[in-house]
């Protein structure tokens, strides 16, 4: 199927369609940072809600959500079973419409996928929500001083991953589709037309400005590149630079939760009256107590060698595992690190130890 265009005028119309037979999810824009909040007709025309608080309209175009989309997949707190009964909770439900998401937490996605749903297991709970979920993904319009996307050799723009992706040309969008899904309703909508040239070289123009800011911001920042990661994380395993950058830690778990491609968790059993129920929540590995073994034992017991098992996951194991970083240059957890870590000078000090 050829680009379409669909007017920006129009897009309130598309997405209350899909209201319809999705709970839809679009950027809320605060400020200067999107986060995630449910479609309505109060967002949809930015007017004041019934309580008084104006309520502006969405933004699907700019940059990532603050927040990572994995928590629509892997919920932070999640109810798994009850009373050992075998049966899925949450059968039935209205699925999930997830609109806006950026390049860089499609990849965190990918990551996710090879956790939960390949390989001997499946997490029944993340297969449903993915094979549930229509994405409708965005390019990027704007990059944060954090991006870095282009070091890993992403791109700020989605490729493939999504069921429809849309790319702000300012009157409207050029929208591809990614999926026989996403094809279907193309076809089934009277509010798409073929995109013409001039429009799809519009989007053409966009993308290669963007790349643009984010390769200033690797070059500012001094941002190895993936090709030079290689190994390096095992090189240095035994560096005093953990223990340097550790100084500063906090060990308040924000890098973990606030990442794309981190997937740690832990179960617990909560009893009320004749119920009994099991629930999965985020773990963190920076906490003093993730790797504490019945007994005490803890084989990472220093926080340096925690802060180090987080890059030697991201960068070590996961390339020679799976043959993909499980990083996506999206910066996040140098905004939400208390302590000032931030993973692209971690990075580079790697590298200048090895080849310097």
């Amino acid at each position: 199927m050829e680009h379409q265009f669909i007017p920006a005028k129009e897009l309130h119309k598309f997405l209350a369609d899909l209201e319809k037979e999705f709970h839809v999810y679009v950027p809320l824009r605060k400020g200067d940072a999107q986060y995630y909040r449910e479609f309505t007709r109060e967002i949809e025309r930015g007017e004041e809600s019934p309580t008084g608080v104006m309520i502006p309209g969405f933004y699907v175009a700019g940059v990532r959500s603050v927040e990572p989309i994995k928590s629509f997949f892997f919920h932070a707190r999640k109810q798994v079973s009850e009373n050992y009964d075998d049966r899925l909770l949450g059968e039935g439900e209205k699925a999930v419409c997830l609109v806006g998401a950026k390049a860089c937490d499609l990849k965190g996605l990918n990551i996710l996928d090879s956790v939960f749903s390949e390989g001997d297991y499946k997490d029944p709970y993340y297969t449903r929500e993915r094979n549930q979920t229509l994405i409708i993904s965005t390019d990027c319009t704007d990059a944060l001083d954090v991006c870095f996307c282009l070091s890993l050799h992403g791109k700020p723009y989605p490729e493939d991953g999504f069921d429809l992706n849309l790319s702000d040309i300012g009157d409207g969008y050029v929208v591809e589709a990614g999926s026989d899904r996403g094809r279907d309703i193309i076809e089934k909508s009277s509010l798409f037309s073929p995109a013409k040239k001039e429009q799809k070289m519009r989007r053409e123009d966009q993308r290669s400005a963007v790349s643009e800011k984010v390769r200033s911001n690797i070059i500012e920042h001094s941002i190895p590149d993936c090709d030079d990661l290689g190994g390096v994380i095992r090189k240095n395993f035994e560096s005093d630079l953990w223990e340097e950058e550790a100084e500063t830690c906090v060990e308040c778990g924000a890098c973990n939760t606030i990442c794309p491609t981190c997937h740690c968790f832990l179960l617990y059993d909560q009893s009320s009256e004749d119920r009994l129920g099991r629930f999965r929540i985020w773990d963190s590995c920076l906490i003093k107590d993730f790797a504490t073994v019945a007994g005490g034992a803890n084989p990472r017991a220093k926080l340096w060698m925690r802060l180090r098992n987080r890059f030697e996951k991201k960068f070590d194991f996961f390339p020679e595992t799976g043959g993909n970083f499980a990083c996506t240059g999206c910066g996040r957890c140098i905004l939400a690190c208390p302590g000032k870590i931030d993973i692209r000078k971690v990075l580079r000090r790697n590298v200048e130890n090895v080849f310097q």
